[in-house]
């Protein structure tokens, strides 16, 4: 296991590398999901004064 952990010697390059990589997927996922809420908020906030025209 140790072995696998050193990365034949590269583990001080590689293992920042993944962390960076994590960290750019969870941002990814976090600023989709927050545009997300952000669409719905505005589709709701779109349909609720077009209901109130209407009438």
């Amino acid at each position: 296991m140790s072995e696998f952990l050193a990365m034949g010697g590269y583990a001080q390059f590689l293992w920042p590398a993944y962390a960076l990589a994590l960290l750019a997927l969870v941002v990814n996922v976090v600023v989709a999901r927050r545009a997300l809420q952000a669409a719905r908020a505005e589709v709701a906030r779109r349909l609720a004064m077009q209901d109130g025209a209407g009438e």
